[in-house]
């Protein structure tokens, strides 16, 4: 508590009370791939009061936009998503709300009617990530980030919930990104930190914290700002945030980048009325934007922004071997599945890609230059002359519509989501798309006296309601 007298903003009195309170926030960001709930009638996601955008779900009602964030909402209390057949459709993710303010910050800085390669640096679990997907144009390209690796598997998951074919997922060391000079035109790093901005809403984060700890993280941060560094091209933006309230993990960083690297700093418009504090370097004139959870409806968080200044030799590619595309008489197989949606469809052994094809070379040039866990969509896997569909083919829009489906009723879709077995009259044999409110969920195998359930395992609810 002592380490923060002296920052701007900050009340003692008032952060105490905040924190004894035992009041809690929860928020959701809607998906716009998986279209508005707020124009749906659902048992469980349904219309209360269009007026006020509220809705219900899971019995909580949708009190209120947050007021940085387009898709942002309130919710009156935290239901239980694990029951919920919509959030495992990815038609939200439940996200901390200061950190929407992410959207400001991209949609005053960069231009997103034009394509951009952005690079989400640090990106587990995957909230920015979607985040950044929803504001980019489909045209653009999502590097998606995660080195550790006890977190790179729900960064995946994640992304291909969310239903995107435009992002690439990998799993590489900052320093890795220096073989793209000048690639990308973004780049976000929510850096690893003390964690002191949850400390309401996760105790054990107030047990881990320490003096040294902060340094250690600010150590760490200057690293993976320095190594990322090269890989922004010039006249890029970088953003950087942290959920730290402490200066060093904040504006001295940023002190530190106007020492050692060639930046501008860039303000960005914010309304009075929102409980953000915006905090001015004496030194640098940095700019930074604090929240106190005392002020706002969010936790703490940090967030700059600055734009890269000085030459980057431009990144240069030739690929040697580019993708196997997949085998003219296989393509059959392939478009009987995915909608022509303007697709590349590469093959890997008997796995096949689609690939957007606005991305193409982007993605050959990332599978021989970086470690990637997963790209486009995995449409399914040839075998014997059939193609056995993915999970992640189901979370998209791009499912041809002549594909069988059926909508279950919300108990048969939670005994899916177990992979248990569940009522589900068909007269159609083979592969069936099943679906809740419309809303896909994942494959099913009719067979003459069961039924299969192909929804992934490791996904699968574990406990009971």
């Amino acid at each position: 508590m002592d380490s923060l007298a002296g920052i701007e903003g900050f009340d003692k009195e008032a952060f105490d009370r905040v924190h004894t309170s035992g009041d809690t926030i929860t928020s959701i960001r809607l998906n716009p791939l998986k279209g508005s709930v707020l124009n749906r009638d659902w048992p469980v996601m349904q219309l209360h009061d269009a007026s006020k955008d509220e809705i219900y779900l899971s019995q909580a009602i949708v009190e209120s936009r947050i007021p940085w964030s387009q898709s942002g909402y309130y919710l009156s209390q935290r239901p239980s998503f694990t029951f919920d057949p919509l959030f495992h459709a990815g038609c939200y993710y439940v996200q901390e709300a200061s950190s929407m303010f992410l959207e400001q910050a991209i949609k005053q800085t960069v231009d997103l009617s034009r394509p951009l390669r952005v690079l989400d640096l640090c990106a587990a679990p995957g909230g920015k990530s979607t985040h950044i997907q929803s504001l980019i144009s489909k045209d653009s390209l999502l590097v998606s980030n995660e080195v550790i690796k006890t977190r790179m598997h729900i960064l995946k998951d994640n992304c291909i919930k969310w239903g995107a074919d435009n992002v690439v997922v990998t799993s590489n060391d900052p320093k890795d990104f220096a073989r793209l000079p000048g690639y990308f035109d973004m780049i976000v790093i929510d850096a690893p930190c003390s964690g002191s901005g949850l400390f309401r809403r996760d105790k054990s984060a107030v047990d881990e914290w320490s003096i040294n700890n902060v340094a250690l993280c600010s150590q760490r941060q200057q690293r993976i700002l320095a190594d990322a560094w090269p890989s922004l091209k010039e006249g890029g933006i970088l953003i950087y945030s942290t959920c730290s309230y402490s200066k060093q993990e904040d504006e001295e960083i940023m002190d530190w980048m106007n020492e050692e690297l060639q930046i501008e700093n860039i303000r960005i418009s914010i309304d009075r009325e929102w409980g953000i504090v915006e905090t001015v370097s004496d030194k640098y004139h940095s700019y930074g934007y604090r929240f106190w959870p005392f002020n706002l409806n969010g936790e703490g968080f940090f967030l700059s922004c600055v734009r890269k200044i000085g030459t980057e030799k431009k990144f240069s590619f030739r690929p040697k071997n580019k993708p196997e595309p997949v085998n003219k008489k296989d393509l059959p197989l392939v478009h009987k599945w995915i909608s022509d949606s303007g697709h590349f469809f590469i093959q890997k052994n008997s796995i096949v890609y689609g690939i957007p094809g606005a991305n193409i070379d982007d993605i050959t040039m990332l599978l021989a230059t970086l470690r990637v866990l997963y790209s486009g969509i995995i449409v399914g896997e040839i075998f014997h002359r059939d193609l056995v569909p993915a999970h992640s083919l189901a979370m998209t829009r791009f499912v041809n519509n002549t594909v069988p489906y059926m909508d279950l009723q919300y108990e048969s879709a939670i005994d899916y989501l177990k992979r248990k077995e569940f009522n589900l009259q068909s007269k159609e044999l083979g592969w069936i798309r099943v679906s809740y409110k419309g809303y896909n969920l994942g494959w099913v195998k009719v067979l003459t006296n069961r039924i299969n359930n192909y929804y992934p395992r490791e996904l699968r609810i574990l406990k009971d309601l």
